[in-house]
């Protein structure tokens, strides 16, 4: 589990007392280019299966395992059912739920040096079980805390998943810094105060966190 950490000092020299990073698409990356392929010949508009399948891992209980991935990729799949046939569905359910991932390693290696100053807390929403997936990583302590969008009942960019985040880190909202692969969820953070970083590349994180993290000494420094 998460170790936990005292509250941090508020320090006017800096713009965040605490990060607040998504984990998928920032974090934990994934190759979802068959999915696009299956919704491109369904007619579906590219996301709609990640969209299913944030609502489907909503009325999931905690799981683990494979048993847990059959199961969502079941769930995406009636949730998907609706707009295409279902055999259309079962295999986009199945692409999404199969993925290949990876770690951003640039991302990690941040993260842990930014919690030395401050604490680090994942919010996600795109699985029921993101502290579980961190552990099985081999990322048990990569935060002070994880929130689930899906065990509280409520997702980004609704502003209950950022106040609850703000608070497990123990600080006010216009004290954290979120940083999301989605635009919406960023602008929602920024509306109540905090402040955002749209992500795309290790780089757009490691500018927000200079404040923090100073350059790692070169040769001959």
């Amino acid at each position: 589990m998460p170790t936990m950490t005292t509250t941090p000092a508020h320090h006017d020299d800096r713009p965040f007392d605490a990060v607040l990073c998504d984990l998928d698409g920032v974090i934990r990356r994934y190759d979802t280019s068959r999915v696009t392929e299956l919704e491109r010949a369904a007619g579906l508009p590219e996301g709609a299966t990640a969209e299913s399948a944030s609502a489907a891992g909503h009325t999931l209980p905690p799981l683990l395992g494979e048993s847990a991935k059959e199961r969502w990729a079941e769930a995406i799949a009636r949730d998907l059912s609706a707009r295409v046939p279902p055999e259309r569905a079962r295999a986009l359910g199945a692409a999404f739920a199969g993925a290949g991932s990876w770690i951003d390693e640039c991302v990690v290696d941040q993260l842990r040096r930014v919690r030395a100053s401050v604490p680090v807390v994942i919010v996600s929403d795109a699985a029921p079980w993101p502290d579980d997936d961190l552990a099985a990583l081999g990322l048990p302590d990569l935060a002070d805390h994880v929130v689930s969008c899906a065990r509280l009942g409520v997702a980004k960019p609704d502003r209950g998943i950022y106040e609850t985040a703000a608070a497990r880190a123990g600080v006010s909202p216009d004290r954290c810094l979120f940083v999301d692969d989605v635009r919406e969820n960023v602008d929602a953070a920024v509306a109540l105060g905090m402040t955002g970083v749209h992500y795309r590349e290790p780089a757009d994180l490691r500018r927000a966190l200079a404040v923090l993290t100073p350059p790692k000494p070169g040769p001959g420094r």
